[in-house]
């Protein structure tokens, strides 16, 4: 897969699928509740509002390289008519430049950043 051309919609899918897996197996991995526990405690980290959060902290705190950067802001630009009910665009673009970035690195087969992405989120 050529990664200059794939849109950021197609890398923000994957990356919200592979964002979602790190999410449950770590609260999986630290609590024996049942599954209807652990799906509402993974709201607090898969909601837009939470990914935004923790994309602008990652950004804030220089975290990120100049690549991820830019794949990030490439997402967050990408046109679109439509976000959830529940946030406004701008936390929506936010949280899709999140996701977005995770499966840019997930494609690249980048496991080891995307485990120091999550252990930012999670720690």
């Amino acid at each position: 897969i050529d990664l200059q051309t794939v849109s950021m919609q197609t890398l923000a899918f994957i990356g919200d699928a592979v964002y979602n897996l790190y999410i449950r197996c770590y609260l999986a991995s630290n609590s024996n509740a049942k599954t209807g526990l652990l799906h509402k405690k993974s709201i607090h980290y898969v909601s837009a509002k939470s990914q935004s959060g923790y994309l602008k902290k990652m950004m804030d705190g220089n975290f990120l390289s100049n690549e991820e950067l830019d794949v990030v802001k490439r997402a967050r630009n990408y046109k679109t008519t439509s976000h959830p009910k529940n946030c406004d665009i701008i936390t929506y673009k936010y949280a899709t430049g999140l996701e977005a970035l995770i499966g840019y690195l997930n494609l690249k087969e980048n496991i080891e950043r995307i485990d120091e992405i999550m252990n930012f989120i999670l720690v």
